[in-house]
């Protein structure tokens, strides 16, 4: 018992040391110029795959910030090492990823700019589809706010979180929903990712959700992750339980499509996002739900007007 114990912690570990190093925004360092101003690209490699990512506008902080963050990527990845022998040599073996999930990834990265920029207005973030494909492609906009563009910068490194193959294998539960927040809300509150310890009030009604307790919190969603319900109903459960509980101060619809797209794409069951076209009947559900006057009707729109199969 006490060696299985001690297994299910290696392989904890494991886990939060994969998600910290897809959280680091780390790599070959690469200053461009453009118009008199100079602009951070990192170069790195993922799954063996080389890539570049825009980081922003370059100063002094944000350049230290990524040479530290080498130092720790390289701390992590000797950790991950070690770990990986360990399990190894306690006969737990990683699985290759299931090929019907290589193709759901596939799927959710030819679609992304689409399911961001139906994040976006869904937010009510000032973008077009084209700005979006450029801000996501790292490219440099007009006619947005710095915070706009913020927050589509930060719904891309919260896909790429979930789209990473160690993320992807891993379970759909509380520490990822904090991990996803807090990639969405970095750079807007300093306790992004934790649970609110505010009341908030909700646009369109008198409704007010309660303070979140994170045992219930965690309590529920194992509950829900771990019924009998499809994949595509758990997945739809999941991202209404997010929204109307608003753990967090803010980004909570963002956090919830994302958190359910991990579980549906782990499962290799397609995409879920709110189409820009259906906005306003979403949130008119959503505030019916928030209610308690409606479990059906929004559950049946996002089924079929939301869900994308794969």
């Amino acid at each position: 018992m006490e060696n299985k114990i001690e297994i299910i912690e290696k392989i904890n570990e494991k886990n939060r040391l994969v998600n910290e190093l897809a959280n680091l925004i780390y790599g070959s360092v690469e200053i461009r110029t453009q118009k008199g101003k100079k602009y951070i690209y990192v170069h790195f490699r993922d799954d063996g795959l080389p890539l570049t990512k825009y980081v922003g506008e370059y100063t002094d902080d944000l350049y230290n910030l990524i040479l530290n963050n080498n130092i720790r990527a390289k701390a992590i990845k000797k950790d991950l090492r070690s770990l990986e022998k360990e399990l190894h040599a306690a006969g737990v073996v990683e699985q290759d990823l299931d090929e019907k999930v290589a193709l759901n990834i596939d799927f959710a990265r030819k679609n992304m700019v689409n399911t961001i920029f139906k994040q976006a207005v869904l937010e009510g973030i000032a973008t077009t589809y084209a700005d979006t494909e450029t801000i996501i492609e790292g490219g440099k906009v007009r006619d947005m706010t710095a915070t706009d563009i913020l927050k589509v910068v930060n719904l891309k490194h919260a896909w790429e979180l979930i789209l990473n193959k160690g993320v992807i294998t891993s379970p759909t539960n509380f520490a990822l929903l904090c991990d996803i927040n807090r990639l969405i809300e970095q750079g807007f509150y300093y306790n992004a990712g934790k649970l609110r310890s505010t009341p908030v009030s909700i646009g369109g009604t008198n409704w007010k959700p309660e303070l979140p307790i994170e045992s219930q919190i965690r309590d529920d969603l194992d509950k829900l992750i771990n019924s009998k319900l499809d994949i595509v109903d758990k997945a739809i459960e999941l991202l209404l339980y997010v929204m109307k509980k608003q753990i967090f101060l803010d980004g909570n619809k963002r956090t919830a499509v994302i958190i359910a797209n991990h579980l549906l794409i782990s499962h290799a069951k397609g995409l879920i996002a709110i189409p820009n076209e259906n906005v306003d009947t979403f949130r008119d559900l959503l505030i019916d739900y928030y209610e308690g006057k409606d479990e059906i009707y929004i559950k049946e729109f996002l089924k079929n007007k939301a869900y994308q199969p794969l």
